[in-house]
């Protein structure tokens, strides 16, 4: 059963003398893509990036981040309201003016995976966890509306900010979001997309292999039944399964990322499990789920399956002239948040080091993707214009 939260409550309701008339916007005016701050060590990019990678945030520990963050948009004059996320955790969710009803949407995620590692910086580069995935984004984000309010470019009711707890397992900050009833026409999705626009990304299929035997001495194999042979039998089979393709977004994977049981050497396990994570490439998670059913049980009858989660390949918009685009392999909130609006997948940093002991991040980068953000939100508001004009 789907529990609902509680609405936003309102940490504060600022009525700010901005620098602009309420529902401004000079539309015309044109951006490069590159934004360039030569002054790094007081850059107010890089001071925001680092205090977000030094709030640990991994996954369930939430709260201090998102504290930080609504107080830092708050002293920047933006109205900022809170929405509680399975305990003391929580959205931030940040406008111009008195109403949270915008065109655009520009969200991420403050969310980390484990384990923590201190904020560092080497040469041009930061370190630490987070400041890819997707922390980058975020603070990249957050001085790009910065800085087209302070142009007088945008107004209310033009751009929101949107920052969700629990991306990394199963998204439930971006599932409580459509609790608030708000709808936007594009929404646009930071992750690291190393500055290209996203053309889409793989699907997921999430599900667990769990095997139970009889324990005993293992002097006398034949008095009990090992758990982990069945799994290991069961897990052999998964890799011999011919998986779907497709020419947009290549192979579909499949990674066993844990496996666990047994309790000694001496002793047959009567216990042993495994977690396996699929990126659907082409066709349905149902049809990729018959396939592991049938080549598991096949194999190792005796073990039971469960799935934990099923996505299909996800397009988005890519309709943005300026940018090198690509496809991603992993997953994100995008199909999380419900609602007819263009998606749009855009942020510094390689995925290839996110998750990782080496993760890190250019300056360079970093400013860049501020004009790439800027120039999506530009773009997606004169085609709005033109649209219901």
């Amino acid at each position: 059963m789907l529990t609902m939260r509680p609405p936003f409550t309102c940490l504060t309701l600022l009525l700010a003398n901005w620098p602009f008339s309420a529902g401004s916007s000079q539309l015309q005016a044109q951006h490069p893509l590159e934004y360039q701050d030569s002054s790094h060590s007081s850059s107010p990019l890089i001071s925001l990036h680092k205090a977000l990678v030094e709030h640990p945030s991994i996954t369930g520990s939430e709260t201090n981040v998102g504290h930080f963050l609504a107080e830092h948009l708050k002293s920047k004059n933006f109205t900022v309201r809170s929405q509680n996320v399975d305990g003391d955790r929580h959205n931030v969710l940040a406008y111009v003016g008195d109403s949270a009803k915008t065109r655009v949407l520009v969200t991420s995620h403050i969310d980390t995976v484990p384990p923590y590692w201190p904020y560092e910086r080497r040469g041009d580069e930061l370190w630490g966890r987070g400041t890819v995935d997707a922390k980058g984004s975020v603070a990249a984000q957050i001085i790009a509306v910065e800085s087209l309010i302070g142009d007088g470019e945008i107004g209310e009711g033009d751009v929101a900010l949107l920052f969700v707890v629990g991306e990394e397992t199963g998204g439930p900050g971006m599932r409580d979001a459509n609790d608030l009833g708000l709808s936007w026409e594009a929404v646009i999705f930071g992750e690291p997309t190393e500055l290209k626009l996203a053309r889409g990304h793989k699907g997921g299929l999430g599900f667990n292999v769990t095997a139970r035997g009889k324990a005993g001495h293992s002097g006398y194999p034949d008095q009990g039944k090992s758990a982990i042979d069945m799994l290991v039998q069961a897990l052999a089979a998964l890799q011999r399964i011919q998986l779907p393709w497709s020419e947009e977004y290549g192979n579909t994977t499949l990674n066993i990322g844990k496996i666990g049981g047994g309790v000694a050497a001496n002793v047959i396990p009567d216990f042993a499990f495994a977690t396996v994570a699929v990126r659907v490439a082409a066709g349905t998670p149902e049809s990729v789920l018959e396939l592991i059913k049938t080549a598991v049980l096949e194999a190792s009858p005796e073990v039971e399956l469960s799935f934990t989660y099923g996505i299909g390949p996800v397009p988005v918009d890519y309709d943005v002239p300026g940018f090198e685009t690509a496809v991603m392999s992993y997953g994100t909130d995008i199909p999380r948040l419900k609602g007819d609006h263009k998606r749009y997948l855009y942020g510094p940093g390689s995925i290839l080091v996110a998750h990782s002991d080496h993760e890190h991040l250019k300056i360079g980068e970093l400013e860049q993707a501020v004009g790439g953000y800027r120039r999506l939100i530009m773009d997606c508001l004169r085609r709005l214009v033109v649209t219901t004009s």
